[in-house]
């Protein structure tokens, strides 16, 4: 008797077989027992398929990233890992859950394949031809393969060699984890060694992608915590005396140290140096190899990650990163990991399921595939807990890829970023800036700082921009910011924007500082307009906490929200006391066709950490002030923890492809209402939200993704009314035209 299969059904096979394997019923040995039939029925019966059949087929002319549908799976290998690794098991995981890319080591800080290269220490553990293996079996599958690089440390027995490559502290310190040094970027091992290495893996292996991790500039050891300062090699030192005339390296990262701001251009320059020559190294020999690391200039695919290790817990943190990295660099793809493990010191340990469905659910929704890192592969995982949650996302992205990743925006505000990876106050003003619209479900596109004067054209086309604590801009986008600010949309700034540039602060708003970080402990803010500060009926005095900065609006057209004094806080016989100070919280500049406001306060970090409703009232009602319409796009009584994002979409297809089509819109529903603050819990049903949403046509079907049933939709006057019955975790709600 002679067995076939059918190529068409490899895939469902090897899922049904591996629903089996991560049955809750079967113990490790099982899994193993039935693992060994899996592999079997890979090596003897199931034929291999062409790539094209599980995807659509994308033109050789198009990078296949470009299609911006990546399922990642990033397996990243403990060395001992190397030995056990089954590319039989990995694959039919893959399939399993759905993955089209897969992540895997290659070299860097130890090599996983037979390295002929002096500099390059291979991995004791490692099996003759594991990464070749993988590599064809993935391929085979239609899965493509970014093997993935760490050249930010190398073993002891480089160093041995060349101490000189590396890292040294202002105390002449290296950093170690166990035989492994840090090193020095512009040192030999980055500038000549990593080239080597990574020409050695292409030559060897048809991969599809490189991925480079921890690049650029090491100054803390982030596995231990500890903070070691600036590196001081002598590779660095001639280096940097070469890029800025003869100066020194600073040893203290100092802000108001003009050697300091020099040393920071610097490192941008080597960093994104490095990372060219390596664009160049590559396409040489392949143009559908793609780049992928967390910079974004020489890159492909821009990668970033959702990480859960400080508190207060960032619910939005997938919402942000795509959002800021798709808008601030809208030639790029982003892809962002969820990263399975709660921390550095708890790799064995995973974050909730319930965080990462939203994780997921947010990367699609904003206009992001699917990506997840893990420790090591699925087989024997100390933490299995999530693997429900990737078999059903991922299979949802599947079968719905053509309404994922071609989006354009319909949000009319936009957020600045300080920076891609915010931290410290700037990123709990951001935050909580953000926390206040979400809630409220209006529509904003994220666009980081630095990219204001690439970006000036189209930011031009939002009718409000808000800045939340941005400090400091480049001279190209603080001009485009004061051009904009003249002519184009309204302008909200908070806390302690912009104070690097008081002319800007003068020009734009009217204001002078007298005091930039005034403690605001016991003050309060009165809301004494009550027709700008509409919800505010019942209240007269607001408290306050954290930064209270106190400004001259002396050229400004209106000043709001006076400060009162503290007064005597106690004991409640003598309380009271509070007096006007002289300064207000809010300041308004006319320009000719918009609104410039600042509030030189920490209104978002205040209702980051302490939420209370009164002061994200303070920003809705100052929106509803220089942006009337800004209720328009949507209507609804969604929850607030109901995370809302509209989207016009074409369908993804390589017909489409750079084309301006808008085949409709769909309005991304997740749901947040099991998140407690510090805990994730499954998000309870909401029922019967309704939505009275803007649209520019008469759609010919509503209907949902997650129920695939018809939705019943009243449509009049650019309106389109409907009710969603019930929401679980997710629905993406899609209004097709005609």
């Amino acid at each position: 008797m002679e067995l076939k299969f059918d190529k068409a059904y490899r895939p469902q096979i090897l899922t049904q077989i591996h629903a089996m394997t991560w049955s809750h019923g079967m113990n490790k040995p099982q899994r193993h027992s039935l693992n060994i039939l899996t592999t079997v029925l890979v090596l003897l019966f199931l034929i291999p398929i062409n790539a094209k059949a599980q995807s659509m087929d994308w033109p050789d002319s198009i990078g296949w990233w470009k299609a911006n549908n990546l399922r990642v799976i990033q397996t990243n290998l403990p060395a001992y890992e190397a030995a056990t690794l089954d590319p039989d098991s990995l694959v039919a995981d893959l399939i399993h859950f759905s993955a089209n890319t897969l992540i895997i080591n290659a070299g860097g800080i130890m090599s996983f394949y037979p390295t002929k290269l002096e500099y390059h220490y291979t991995n004791p553990y490692m099996k003759e031809n594991m990464l070749g293996d993988v590599i064809e079996k993935c391929h085979e599958n239609g899965i493509r393969v970014i093997v993935r690089f760490d050249f930010s440390r190398a073993h002891k027995s480089v160093f041995e060699k060349h101490p000189d490559w590396f890292y040294i502290s202002p105390q002449g310190e290296h950093i170690t984890n166990e035989n492994l040094y840090t090193i020095s970027i512009n040192a030999p091992y980055e500038q000549e060694q990593l080239f080597n290495i990574v020409e050695e893996v292409i030559d060897l292996y048809p991969i599809d992608g490189v991925f480079i991790n921890m690049p650029g500039y090491q100054t803390r050891n982030p596995y231990i915590g500890k903070y070691y300062g600036i590196d001081q090699n002598p590779y660095d030192k001639k280096r940097f005396a070469e890029y800025s005339g003869g100066l020194s390296l600073p040893l203290e990262e100092d802000r108001t140290d003009p050697v300091f701001r020099k040393y920071e251009e610097f490192k941008k320059f080597t960093a994104d140096d490095l990372i060219r020559r390596l664009n160049e190294l590559v396409k040489s020999k392949n143009e559908q190899i793609a780049i992928c690391t967390y910079s974004e200039d020489h890159v492909d695919i821009i990668r970033h990650e959702s990480q859960t290790n400080t508190l207060p817990y960032w619910l939005y943190n997938a919402s942000d990163n795509v959002s800021n990295t798709r808008n601030s660099y809208p030639d790029h793809i982003v892809s962002n990991a969820s990263i399975q493990q709660i921390s550095f010191q708890s790799r064995y340990n995973a974050v909730e399921p319930a965080e990462v469905v939203i994780r997921l659910y947010e990367n699609i929704a904003n206009g992001s595939g699917l990506d997840l890192s893990l420790m090591g592969d699925f087989r024997g995982y100390e933490d299995e807990r999530n693997f429900d949650v990737f078999q059903r996302i991922y299979a949802h992205h599947k079968k719905f890829e053509p309404y994922f990743g071609n989006y354009t925006s319909a949000a009319q505000i936009a957020v600045i970023a300080p920076g891609s990876w915010p931290s410290g106050d700037a990123a709990q003003e951001y935050r909580g800036i953000q926390l206040m619209l979400k809630e409220a479900h209006i529509q904003y596109d994220i666009i980081e700082n630095s990219q204001i004067g690439n970006l000036e054209n189209s930011l031009k086309k939002y009718r409000l921009i808000i800045l939340p604590e941005i400090v400091s801009l480049d001279n190209a986008s603080l001009e485009a910011l004061e051009r904009i600010g003249k002519n184009g949309p309204n302008i909200i700034a908070t806390n302690r924007s912009l104070t690097d540039h008081p002319e800007t602060l003068w020009k734009m708003f009217g204001a002078k500082i007298k005091n930039m970080d005034h403690d605001g402990a016991g003050y309060y803010l009165q809301p004494e307009n009550k027709k700008l500060f509409t919800r505010f009926e019942k209240q007269h005095l607001l408290f306050w906490k954290f930064n209270l900065g106190l400004y001259d609006f002396e050229g400004s057209d209106e000043s709001q929200m006076p400060i009162f004094t503290p007064g005597i806080p106690g004991p409640p016989e003598i309380i009271g006391g509070h007096e006007p100070t002289g300064f207000y919280a809010v300041g308004i500049k006319n320009h000719n066709n918009s609104k410039a406001v600042l509030m030189p306060i920490n209104l978002g970090k205040l209702y980051f950490l302490h939420g209370y409703e009164q002061h994200k009232n303070i920003l809705l009602d100052l929106i509803d002030y220089v942006f009337p319409e800004v209720d328009q796009l949507i209507k609804t009584d969604a929850h607030p923890r109901g995370e809302v994002i509209f989207q016009h979409f074409a369908y993804n297809t390589p017909e489409n492809f750079g084309k301006e089509v808008n085949d409709g819109m769909i309005l991304h529903l997740v749901n947040l209402t099991g998140f407690s603050g510090n805990t994730y819990f499954n998000p309870l049903p909401v029922y019967e939200t309704t939505f009275d949403v803007k649209v520019d046509f008469s759609p010919k079907r509503i209907w949902s993704m997650v129920g695939e049933i018809d939705i019943t939709f009243e449509y009049h006057n650019g309106r389109v009314k409907f009710k969603v019955e019930r929401l679980d975790e997710f629905d993406g709600i899609v209004m097709e035209r005609k």
